[in-house]
């Protein structure tokens, strides 16, 4: 809801009219008024095309920045599909949204900041910037493939090997293990893993993706592999699926570690992922994931990476990253120690957007 302003003007010969009397604002619209303002003022849409991962990172930075959020799982349907994302940015923003689909509508009250993550968002995104007024600040995570200057701030990891003058290199993907999270789902988690010796290890299971694939004798060889680690050292298992982890894979690793101390989590319970990371003493995870080897490297406890069947250069050069510095090695099958400082660039990316929005800054 909006209110237009007149003016009055006097020339030459002319009489200044008189101020024309306000109509008194009810108190149910003034309060309607203020609760869209302060509606936008709170508000944070996460863009997201529903990918797990793309929304952990969303959600992430969302949690740092410290406004109430919500996520629009979005999908381009109809004839719009037909257009490449480039190309959707050339339609009217208006229009273009009457082709998405989202669990959540897109109208206003517009958000104060978009979040958006993966190319697919990118034209969403923008024409949520472009109808909202005045403009929300749009950051996006990853290579956005347009031109850098339509957004106000990108996150790209630097294995994406991009630059631009407003956007912001992160190692590896912005991500929500803290330090306050992870000793939060230790005692929450404690009774159930306290019984296991140590060491501890947890192991993070990706799977089937574009670039990688993770078939049952796969799964059985690592498997394998896990449970002669166990033996040799006397250390408990901490296993933990993904979405993408095939039942049948998962099956035939659970198969091979049955015999020495372990947890599978069954995809059902509650999930004990940020207690793995913290009551693991060493983690192990599959290459597929980005995400999933920047949280672990999140915690500082020494990571190995497993190799998939697959291969990715975009992916290659992150482990390579990762790998020069100092924090993850190939999984051979035994444990070492060593240390480096945690990874975690989700803070520099929300207090970017903090200085920005003019918000606070949190202590």
């Amino acid at each position: 809801m909006s209110a237009s302003r007149s003016k009055s003007f006097s020339g030459p010969g002319k009489a200044a009219s008189k101020p024309r009397a306000k109509t008194p604002v009810p108190d149910d619209a003034a309060a309607l008024i203020a609760k869209s303002k302060e509606a936008r003022a709170a508000k944070t849409w996460i863009i997201t095309d529903g990918a797990v991962g793309m929304e952990a990172q969303g959600i992430a930075v969302a949690e740092a920045v410290g406004l109430p959020f919500s996520l629009r799982r979005v999908r381009v349907t109809g004839a719009m599909r037909l257009l490449p994302a480039p190309l959707q940015l050339l339609v009217p923003p208006a229009r273009l949204l009457r082709f998405v689909a989202t669990n959540e509508r897109l109208e206003a009250p517009w958000p104060r900041l978009i979040i958006s993550i993966g190319r697919r968002s990118v034209p969403i995104a923008l024409a949520i910037k472009r109808l909202s007024k005045p403009h929300a600040f749009a950051l996006h995570i990853q290579n956005p493939k347009v031109p850098a200057r339509l957004f106000d701030l990108l996150a790209v990891p630097v294995h994406d090997d991009f630059e631009a003058p407003n956007a912001i290199t992160t190692f590896g993907a912005v991500h929500s293990v803290t330090a306050a999270r992870l000793a939060e789902a230790a005692k929450r988690f404690a009774p159930r893993i306290d019984a296991l010796p140590r060491p501890r290890v947890a192991v993070l299971l990706g799977g089937e993706s574009q670039a990688f694939s993770f078939p049952p004798e796969l799964a059985a060889s690592f498997g394998a592999k896990l449970a002669a680690l166990a033996r040799d050292s006397g250390a408990a298992l901490l296993v933990t699926p993904s979405r993408r982890t095939r039942p049948d894979s998962l099956a035939a690793l659970s198969a091979a570690i049955e015999d020495v101390p372990h947890i599978v989590w069954d995809g059902v319970s509650d999930n004990p992922y940020f207690a793995f990371l913290a009551l693991a003493d060493a983690i192990v995870v599959t290459e597929d994931s980005v995400n999933m080897v920047t949280e672990a490297a999140g915690t500082g406890k020494p990571v190995y990476v497993q190799g998939l069947n697959g291969r990715s250069t975009r992916i290659s050069r992150f482990h390579r990253l990762m790998q020069e510095r100092g924090a993850t090695r190939p999984f051979t099958g035994s444990l070492e120690t060593w240390s480096y400082t945690p990874i975690n660039d989700t803070e520099v990316v929300a207090s970017a957007i903090r200085r920005a929005l003019g918000l606070e800054t949190k202590g």
